[in-house]
C-alpha cells in the first residue's frame, strides 16, 4: 500500500469548502495494521525469552538431558533461520498478508502442542514446529511495514519495533517466571506456551481484518534447489555443535562443519545461476552490492551469536549456578530489559541522525563495558551475588543492546526496494537466528563444556558459577569483532525526507546515499 497522498481525495463538502478533510481511513488502517505485525513479532520474542527462564523447570518435569534442554532452545531457533528467507520469499510471491496469517495460525497450532507435550523428544518436535511456523509469520512483520510506510516514516515505525524489541524482552523473563511460579492449574510450565493462543486468534483475526495484501510487483517462483541447499547447510554446522558435547565430539561432526561450507559455496553459485536463468532466486545477492545492507548483515550474523550464547547460560547460572527460584531470577532481569526498550525507542529517533554510527559503536562498547562488570562481579561476590549488585552491569549491557537493536534494523533495510523487501526482511532475520542457533550450539564448548561430566551435588553450583565467567570473556570477545564490522556501516544514516519517494523503488545498483 503506498502512502495516503495517492489515494483519491474525499467529495468536496460545499457547505465548509475549507473545512479540513477527515482523516484518511486508510491511513489509520495501516496504523491497526502495524500494530497487529508488532503484535506477532512481541509473542515471537517473548517466546523465545519466556523459554529460557523455565528451562530448569521443563528440565525436573520432563528429565530432560543437556542435549533436550539445548534443543528446545537451538531447535526452535534452528527451524526458525533455515525457513526465514523461504518465509520472505513465500511472501514476496504469494502475498504477505497471506503469509503472515498462515504462519501465525501454524504458531498458534505450534504453541498448543508445546504446552501439551508428554516428553522432551515431543516438545522438541512441536518447538521445531513452532520455529517454522514462525519463520512464515515474520518475514512479513518488516516486509508489511516496508511496502506500507513511506520512507520518510520508516525511521518512527524502526523505533517503535526497537521498543517492542525491549519490552519482549522484559516481558517474556518476568512472564515465564510468574507463570512458572504460579502453577496454574498445576499445569507448571505449560502456560509459557500456551499463553500464545488468545494473542494468536487475536492476531489471525485482527489481521484478516486490517492487513492490505501486498506481493513482489513482477512474478517470482520459489527456489526449491535454494532452500533445499540452505537448510542443509545450517543443519551440518548446527546439529554436531549442539550434539558435540553430549557425543564426545565425534569425527563426522567436524566433517559435517566443515562440509557445510562448500555447501554455503555451491548455495551461492546456484543463486548466481538462478539469477541468470529465470530472475528469482531464493536469495537476492545483488543485495550485497548495498554497502549498508552488507555490512549490517555481517554485524547480525554476530549479534546473534553473542545473544544465544548470554542468554542460555545467563539463566542456567542464575537458576541451577546460584539455585535462584524462576520468579527471582526473572525479576533479576528487569533493569537490563528495561534499560533496553529505552534505549531502543530513543536511538533511531534523537541519537542516530545526529551521530551516526557511532550510536551503534556506542553499544557494542557498553555492552563489552557492561560484561566485564558483571564478570568481576560473579568472580568477587562469587555464591552470595545478589540481585540488586547485578543491576548496574544489566543496566549498562541494556543500554548497549538497546543502541544496536533499533538503528541496526533501519540502516540495513533502508537502501532496499520494495520487490525485495520479503527477501530482505527475510535475510536480516535468518543470518540473526542463524547466528543465535550458532550461539546455542557454540554453549555446548563454551558453558556445558567448561562443568564436569559428574560432579557431586555441593560442587554443581560453584561448576555453573565458573562456566558461567568463562563464557561471558567468549561474549565480550564476540561484541569486540562486531565493534569492529560496524566500521563498515554508513557513518551517517540516510536522510529521510518528508514526501520522498526516490527510496521507495530505488534501484539496487545506485550507490547508498551516505557511505562511510
Amino acid at each position: 500500500m503506498s502512502s495516503s497522498a495517492s489515494l483519491p481525495d474525499p467529495a468536496p463538502n460545499s457547505a465548509s469548502p475549507t473545512a479540513p478533510p477527515s482523516p484518511d481511513p486508510a491511513d489509520r488502517r495501516r496504523w491497526f495494521a502495524l500494530a497487529i505485525v508488532m503484535t506477532a513479532a512481541f509473542m515471537d520474542l517473548v517466546d523465545v525469552t519466556i523459554v529460557n527462564i523455565a528451562i530448569p523447570s521443563i528440565s525436573n518435569d520432563l528429565d530432560a538431558s543437556v542435549s533436550a534442554i539445548q534443543w528446545i532452545t537451538a531447535g526452535y531457533a534452528l527451524a526458525f533461520a533455515a525457513g526465514l528467507i523461504t518465509g520472505g520469499r513465500l511472501g514476496d510471491i504469494y502475498g504477505r498478508k497471506r503469509l503472515f496469517l498462515i504462519g501465525i495460525a501454524g504458531f498458534t497450532v505450534a504453541s498448543a502442542l508445546c504446552g501439551l507435550a508428554p516428553s522432551p523428544e515431543i516438545l522438541v518436535a512441536a518447538r521445531i514446529l513452532q520455529g517454522a511456523t514462525a519463520a512464515l509469520m515474520v518475514p512479513q512483520v518488516l516486509s508489511i511495514v516496508h511496502a506500507t510506510f513511506p520512507a520518510h516514516e520508516r525511521g518512527k515505525v524502526f523505533g517503535l519495533f526497537g521498543a517492542i524489541v525491549g519490552l519482549g524482552a522484559v516481558s517474556g523473563p518476568l512472564l515465564g517466571a510468574l507463570l512458572t511460579e504460579w502453577n496454574l492449574f498445576g499445569l507448571e510450565w505449560r502456560p509459557i506456551f500456551l499463553i500464545n493462543l488468545p494473542v494468536g486468534i487475536a492476531g489471525l483475526i485482527l489481521g484478516a481484518k486490517f492487513i492490505t495484501e501486498s506481493k513482489a510487483p513482477k512474478a517470482m517462483r520459489l527456489d526449491l534447489v535454494g532452500v533445499g541447499l540452505v537448510t542443509l547447510a545450517m543443519l551440518m554446522l548446527i546439529y554436531p555443535l549442539t550434539r558435540g558435547h553430549e557425543l564426545d565430539w565425534p569425527l563426522w561432526g567436524y566433517v559435517s562443519m566443515v562440509g557445510s561450507l562448500f555447501v554455503f559455496a555451491l548455495l551461492v553459485l546456484h543463486q548466481r545461476q538462478k539469477a541468470i536463468i529465470d530472475g528469482s532466486p531464493l536469495i537476492e545477492l545483488s543485495l550485497f552490492r548495498v554497502k549498508s545492507f552488507a555490512a549490517g548483515i555481517a554485524v547480525q550474523l554476530t549479534f546473534g551469536v553473542a545473544l544465544g550464547i548470554f542468554f542460555l547460560v545467563w539463566t542456567l547460572y542464575m537458576q541451577m549456578g546460584l539455585g535462584w527460584s524462576a520468579l527471582r531470577a526473572g525479576t533479576t532481569g528487569i533493569p537490563f530489559s528495561v534499560a533496553v526498550s529505552v534505549a531502543a525507542g530513543i536511538s533511531v529517533q534523537k541519537l542516530v541522525p545526529r551521530f551516526g554510527r557511532k550510536v551503534l559503536q556506542a553499544g557494542a562498547l557498553l555492552m563489552v563495558a557492561g560484561l566485564l562488570t558483571y564478570l568481576w562481579e560473579a568472580e568477587h561476590y562469587g555464591m552470595a551475588i545478589t540481585s540488586l549488585q547485578m543491576a548496574v552491569p544489566l543496566v549498562v549491557m541494556g543500554v548497549g543492546m538497546g543502541l544496536i537493536v533499533a538503528p541496526l534494523t533501519d540502516a540495513v533495510l533502508s537502501e532496499v526496494p520494495k520487490e525485495h523487501a520479503g527477501s530482505a526482511s527475510g535475510l536480516i532475520n535468518t543470518v540473526q537466528q542463524m547466528g543465535t542457533a550458532l550461539g546455542l550450539g557454540l554453549v555446548s564448548v563454551v558453558f556445558f563444556g567448561a562443568i564436569g561430566d559428574r560432579l557431586a551435588p555441593q560442587q554443581l553450583g560453584p561448576a555453573f558459577v565458573d562456566a558461567f565467567q568463562q563464557s561471558l570473556w567468549w561474549v565480550a570477545g564476540v561484541l569486540a569483532v562486531i565493534f569492529l564490522l560496524m566500521f563498515a556501516l554508513p557513518a551517517r544514516p540516510r536522510v529521510h525526507v518528508e514526501g520522498e519517494a526516490a527510496d521507495d523503488e530505488g534501484p539496487l545498483a545506485k550507490e547508498p546515499a551516505l557511505n562511510g
